[in-house]
């Protein structure tokens, strides 16, 4: 079994519900959409092969708590489960974000699920499977990421069919860095009472010059 891997580092989580915890990343090459604020147009095509021991042993020197498994977009490459449970039979916690385009079902249970559904300016929302909110577990996450009012309005009308399977604390909205003000979001979000945890990008506060992974 082998991967093509874009990058593999340690940094702070600046996404999701484990947001400021220490985290390795694996980032795999190979994305099926063009979303038209990608911030990581770089993992579209670089990256080398590597087998799954050789990541798995990557990963091991930093003795991390928490490993995220991301993109471009990681559901591409067959061999992505197959890592997913090797990483759990190694005691880690395991994050996975994948853009919500592709069948979710083969993930293993154990693996957090964040599912970033494509609101419209990214140009992509036509390719939700959105059967993919029928496999969520609590545990698991949705993200949307939202640049205008548009965006938010189709979130808000996403929210009803996620239901109630996902506690507030696991819905994302994060505003398109550099693009919406956060305190436009928070606002819209505080005006109609939503129930959703509003979502930043803390690797950028941190590292607001670097445009790869830390």
């Amino acid at each position: 079994m082998a991967l093509r891997v874009n990058e593999i580092f340690f940094s702070i989580q600046g996404e999701s519900s484990y947001a400021g915890l220490p985290c390795a990343f694996i980032r795999l090459t190979g994305c099926n959409l063009r979303c038209r604020y990608c911030d990581t147009t770089y993992a579209y095509d670089e990256g080398k092969e590597m087998s799954l021991a050789q990541v798995v042993a990557r990963v091991k020197r930093w003795n991390p708590f928490l490993v995220e498994i991301t993109g471009g977009e990681p559901l591409m490459q067959e061999d992505t489960p197959a890592l997913i449970q090797a990483l759990i039979q190694k005691g880690y916690r395991v994050l996975l974000e994948t853009n919500g385009s592709f069948d979710i079902a083969a993930i293993p249970p154990e693996c957090v699920r964040i599912l970033d559904l494509k609101c419209p300016s990214s140009g992509q929302s036509d390719k939700i499977h959105w059967q993919n909110l029928d496999r969520l577990a609590p545990k698991d996450q949705v993200k949307f990421v939202i640049q205008d009012r548009k965006d938010y309005a189709f979130a808000k009308r996403a929210l009803k069919k996620v239901g109630t399977r996902i506690p507030c604390r696991n819905l994302l909205f994060s505003p398109v860095h550099g693009v919406l003000a956060p305190r436009s979001l928070a606002e819209w979000i505080l005006e109609d009472g939503l129930c959703v945890r509003l979502h930043l990008q803390l690797h950028k506060v941190i590292w607001p010059e670097s445009i790869r992974g830390r």
